[in-house]
């Protein structure tokens, strides 16, 4: 039995605020999962976390207020978060009294986002990401599945789909195969996807499912993954916010060239014969980043027409 942890980075939205939107499932054995949870947990602890949501977009923002406090690195968490409270309280006064409700509301929600990062410099921050990240990358058990969707080459009328029912597809073909290949037919292997919980998404990715399952997606019939994905509130689970880091990390990757996590967590793409075949960038064919690199060596051919999982392919639906 295998655990795909999924969620999401950028948005689907065409054009939206974000140029690539990222949906990461991470696969471990139901074996492993609690090992998993205990070092990401201890990982935390370090940095005065124990038990908070590690949310990386909120996590490696800049804090205005750590540059305007003297001596803020010299100090203790306990004295940080303090200061930084006072200052964060002050700001949202004076932000009332400016009668700008619009930058009120939304530095409101930073605030309150970011609060428990509060007493961590963007140093320490950043050292905590790829700490996790680390971590991930030397769990020689656990396989990366993504979708990364370039939306300026993504055409919503000509696929057919929006852009997160693509990428939820690509993941569940991705997974499944996986499946059926770990799998033997004396020792069938079944998994099971976790997803951050969103009522919106719950909905749509239940009821895809259900499709799937009756239907297959269009590159395999669908009877290793069970039942349809188990919506969880991520502040309470570890290893979906393992999951936001991976699908963090391949977008700031995509985006701004960041490797600093990538280059980790990449490390547990998927393979077949040496060939990444479970994370594609779906982009134009000139594109010659790490995940076409790694994910093109076996076709030739530009990512976009690529099958999920290369040789693995079998397409029984949507002819």
């Amino acid at each position: 039995m295998y655990l795909c942890y999924v969620d999401e980075s950028g948005t689907p939205d065409v054009p939206g605020n974000t140029s690539h939107y990222i949906l990461a499932g991470i696969s471990v054995p139901i074996w492993h999962w609690k090992t998993c949870d205990i070092e990401v947990e201890r990982i935390k602890a370090t940095y005065d976390l124990p038990g908070e949501e590690i949310h990386v977009a909120w996590l490696l923002r800049s804090y205005i207020e750590q540059s305007r406090i003297s001596g803020f690195a010299s100090l203790s968490y306990t004295q940080r978060r303090s200061a930084a409270e006072s200052w964060r309280t002050a700001e949202l006064l004076r932000l009332q009294r400016a009668n700008n409700p619009k930058h009120y509301h939304q530095t409101r929600k930073t605030f309150r986002e970011t609060a428990k990062y509060a007493h961590l410099t963007l140093e320490e921050r950043r050292a905590l990401a790829v700490e996790i990240a680390g971590c991930i990358s030397r769990w020689g058990f656990a396989r990366l599945f993504a979708e990364c969707i370039d939306k300026v080459h993504f055409d919503p009328v000509r696929w057919q789909k929006p852009a997160d029912e693509q990428a939820f597809e690509q993941v569940v073909t991705r997974f499944e195969l996986f499946l059926k290949n770990v799998g033997t037919p004396e020792n069938k292997a079944y998994g099971l996807l976790i997803h951050d919980n969103n009522p919106t998404v719950a909905r749509r990715h239940t009821d895809l499912m259900k499709r799937y399952h009756e239907g297959g997606t269009f590159w395999t019939g669908v009877d290793s993954i069970i039942e349809t994905p188990l919506f969880v509130d991520s502040q309470l689970t570890s290893m979906v916010q393992v999951a936001d880091v991976c699908a963090y990390a391949l977008r700031r990757y995509l985006e701004n060239g960041e490797t600093a996590l990538f280059d980790l967590v990449f490390q547990r793409a998927d393979r077949k014969d040496d060939v990444v075949v479970g994370v594609r960038h779906f982009t134009n064919s000139a594109c010659v980043c790490t995940i076409c690199t790694a994910h093109r060596r076996q076709f030739g051919s530009p990512a976009v027409r690529d099958g999920p999982s290369g040789g693995q392919v079998e397409r029984t639906h949507g002819k």
